[in-house]
């Protein structure tokens, strides 16, 4: 099931992924079964510090057959990360049969950056999985020191030559927008994590809803992806309260909402 899927993923363009983040304050249980019931293809396993179910393998697999739904990319925390846990996430990944893997660039509280530019290029060695490096939204402590070291899309390039595209995490107050970075990160795209962003709101429902109009030029990225021949994953990663988390119909209807956008704006493109 795992080996026809990742095949589809490759020849037909037909997955989209949800990231566990997006229904945070749900049980993996839950999550499993709004994503199969929206119709998604997989999951994003998005491992946090302080919830061990996303760290327990055994216990995903068992959910991941009953529901007959993969996890197929993983993202590891943004923060804390050590070489101890990089092991730990490759060895859920294999477990799982996951191809993708999502790191941050280093943040200022790593306490041993080696895990990042010294390590990671070796496990994509020794594994042959996609380690893919994700770009982050510029921020500064003090307005001076980066939060994340070798943020910018052209550094996060450089590590493994695998990346991940957050669209939230490319700065609105630069030169840069999401087509630009789209063009820069093109051959090295493994996985996008899609949202979009309203004002001061972040990680919203992409496109029109809830009365506003989509603020991220969304329709022409879909597009140019589409034209481009992308074979990359697409994961839904927004804000739980965008979701309506805590109302069962609610997130229904916006998991559903959100997957029909796709399948208009990328799936069903006419090249």
């Amino acid at each position: 099931m795992l080996i026809f899927i990742w095949i589809l993923h490759f020849n037909a363009l037909l997955v989209l992924l949800l990231s566990t983040s997006s229904l945070t304050g749900y049980g993996l249980h839950r999550i499993f079964s709004f994503a199969k019931e929206a119709g998604y293809t997989g999951l994003d396993l998005a491992l946090g510090n302080i919830n061990y179910d996303l760290w327990d393998e055994d216990y995903i697999k068992s959910l991941s057959d009953e529901f007959k739904l993969p996890v197929l990319s993983i993202t590891a925390p943004s923060k804390g990360m050590s070489i101890k846990k990089v092991d730990k996430i490759v060895t859920i990944a294999k477990n799982l049969d996951v191809q993708v893997i999502t790191f941050s660039p280093p943040h200022l509280t790593d306490k041993d950056p080696k895990w990042f530019a010294q390590y990671l290029p070796k496990v994509k060695r020794d594994t042959h999985l996609s380690i893919a490096i994700q770009n982050v939204e510029p921020k500064f402590l003090f307005f001076i020191i980066p939060e994340y070291k070798n943020s910018t899309l052209t550094e996060i390039k450089k590590i493994t030559g695998d990346t991940t595209l957050d669209l939230l995490g490319v700065d609105p107050s630069s030169s840069m927008d999401i087509l630009k970075a789209q063009k820069i990160l093109w051959s090295s795209m493994k996985n996008i994590f899609f949202s979009d962003r309203h004002g001061t709101k972040s990680w919203v429902l992409p496109g029109w809803s809830g009365g506003w109009i989509s603020y991220l030029p969304l329709e022409s990225f879909l597009m140019k992806l589409k034209t481009g021949g992308y074979a990359g994953y697409i994961t839904i990663k927004v804000n739980p309260r965008q979701l309506w988390v805590g109302n069962q119909e609610k997130v229904t209807q916006n998991l559903t909402y959100v997957k029909k956008y796709y399948e208009k704006h990328f799936l069903n493109f006419k090249i």
